[in-house]
């Protein structure tokens, strides 16, 4: 704390005193208990615990180890598309495409297979394939003036497409064993790869996001793209590179899913664009832009989890999920705006 300090002279005898303001400047605002409980990300804790214990008390096999470390697997493919997707919106850009991205990158390496590529040299055509997918998201978006949201809702289409396209009725199987490793393997017969790989790629996003010059400028951009041009950011360079990224994160996503089911199916990821939005966006990310943190998308990624993974264990149709999802995305996107407009009313 600093306290402010003022100097006086005496225009009589000329002795400088100095005097002490009432007035004081905080280096850092004061931790309170109302600020802390008041975040977004506390709340979602807290509704993470409550999910969690009552899992565990409503399901006797839902706190077993093995069934916890099995859970992740449901939605460790889907958090490491929305770690990109986060970024994105922020940015005021949103990516529809991902599901679509993931299916084709899928068939990229199962044509791979086919053609004889050595089974490491997957991962790379699924990054590549990811990476050319959100590439040609990009341009359109940033050199051709195009909205993301129309962009991206055609190539989804256009990329599903050529996939099924390939695949016709049927399926691509016999992938190598390294994929299986990745898709369904453990560390130490106890912590899944796939969930290992999230949380580093997590700690990745919210170093870049929170402690970076880029992660400045992308929060920068959200909050007013037009003054973060005239202050000399790249916009569209940072736009695009945040749509490539989102399509590379969607191949090494195709890479672990279709290791960890062994085939890649027509369908493979439908829906998924959803489930991923949702995410992101009851992780507190503003569907506005400019707001958002990689913590508070890791929380939201923990919960969607819990929940779905208690509601499979209870025998509880997938459709009914489905809903569920819908309406946590329909209530986090709805309830900032009704918070806010009961504020303005006051």
């Amino acid at each position: 704390m600093n306290i402010m300090t003022m100097t006086a002279t005496n225009p009589t005898t000329g002795r400088t005193s100095a005097t002490t303001s009432r007035y004081t400047i905080l280096d850092r605002p004061r931790l309170q208990v109302r600020t802390v409980l008041g975040k977004w990300e506390t709340l979602l804790a807290l509704l993470f615990v409550v999910a969690f214990l009552t899992n565990g008390l409503l399901l006797p096999t839902f706190l077993d180890p093995y069934n916890l470390a099995d859970g992740t697997f449901n939605f460790s493919e889907k958090a490491l598309i929305a770690l990109p997707m986060a970024l994105l919106i922020i940015c005021r850009e949103i990516d529809i495409s991902v599901a679509g991205t993931l299916a084709l990158s899928s068939v990229a390496m199962g044509l791979a297979k086919g053609a004889g590529f050595p089974p490491a040299s997957l991962l790379f055509v699924a990054l590549a394939t990811g990476t050319l997918c959100g590439t040609l998201n990009g341009v359109l978006v940033t050199r051709f003036g195009l909205p993301a949201i129309v962009v991206t809702i055609g190539t989804v289409s256009l990329f599903r497409g050529l996939a099924s396209v390939v695949l016709g009725d049927k399926a691509f199987t016999g992938y190598p064993q390294l994929m299986s490793d990745w898709g369904q393997g453990y560390f130490f017969d106890v912590i899944p790869r796939e969930f290992v790989v999230l949380l580093v790629f997590a700690a990745l996003f919210a170093f870049v996001l929170h402690a970076t010059r880029w992660g400045r400028r992308i929060y920068a951009i959200g909050n007013n793209p037009v003054a973060a041009r005239f202050s000399g950011i790249e916009v569209d360079r940072y736009r695009l590179v945040l749509f490539m990224l989102t399509g590379a994160m969607a191949g090494l996503a195709a890479f672990l899913l279709t290791g960890r089911i062994g085939s890649t199916r027509p369908n493979i990821a439908m829906g998924w664009e959803l489930e991923v939005i949702t995410m992101v966006i009851l992780g507190g990310v503003s569907i506005a832009g400019g707001a958002g943190t990689i913590g508070g998308v890791m929380l939201a990624v923990l919960t969607l989890g819990t929940v779905t993974y208690g509601l499979s264990l209870a025998n509880i149709p997938g459709i009914y999920m489905t809903i569920v999802i819908g309406l946590l995305l329909l209530v986090t996107i709805a309830l900032p705006r009704l918070l806010r407009g009961k504020k303005v009313a006051k």
